[in-house]
């Protein structure tokens, strides 16, 4: 039997009190899908398990995202990435993670690939020292000042950028995390 971990990262829930998805309610979805080994990490839709079907991030996203809006009521936008791609996304960081803090650093991981036409209207010489560089459907970010204050960071996060596309953010603090949590 092949088992694959996996963290399933929601968007916008448990933010300003509204869309509560309470972990232990989402443990227990994750549990009644049949996934194994569920751990949640924070209160802001991070979730790790073991899956055994051998089913693909997208079917895994798709089946917790039903299963979500049906134990809720309304959608939460969800994706699934496997432990292979967040240690990649880790180790390909192109800012030196290990000398920032945590808050200096966000990744933005999307539900597909993403060039860099999306980002052409951002003068990003305007926000330095703020930067951003793509990578594999994902964005990293760093804002020396933090998420709350960037400037660049409030550009990025347009709609208009992203049609069709799931897009989350994770503090580096977070991304590490999952690493460390889907090495099973």
């Amino acid at each position: 039997m092949t088992t694959t971990r996996y963290a399933a990262l929601l968007r916008g829930i448990n933010v300003g009190g509204s869309r509560k998805v309470p972990m232990a309610t989402l443990r227990d979805v994750l549990a009644g899908l049949g996934h194994r080994d569920v751990a949640t990490y924070l209160q802001s839709g991070n979730a790790v398990f073991t899956d055994t079907t051998g089913a693909d991030e997208s079917t895994l996203a798709t089946a917790l995202g039903d299963a979500l809006r049906k134990e809720f009521g309304f959608a939460v936008d969800t994706l699934v990435r496997d432990a292979a791609y967040l240690k990649a996304v880790a180790d390909a960081c192109p800012f030196p993670a290990a000398t920032l803090q945590g808050k200096q650093l966000h990744v933005t991981y999307f539900s597909e690939p993403v060039g860099p036409e999306r980002f052409a209207a951002i003068d990003q010489e305007s926000y330095l020292p703020e930067e951003f560089r793509l990578g594999d459907r994902a964005l990293y970010l760093y804002a020396p000042d933090g998420l709350g204050r960037s400037k660049l960071a409030g550009a990025l996060s347009k709609p208009r950028l992203y049609p069709g596309t799931v897009a989350t953010s994770r503090n580096w603090n977070t991304v590490v995390k999952l690493v460390e949590l889907t090495r099973g």
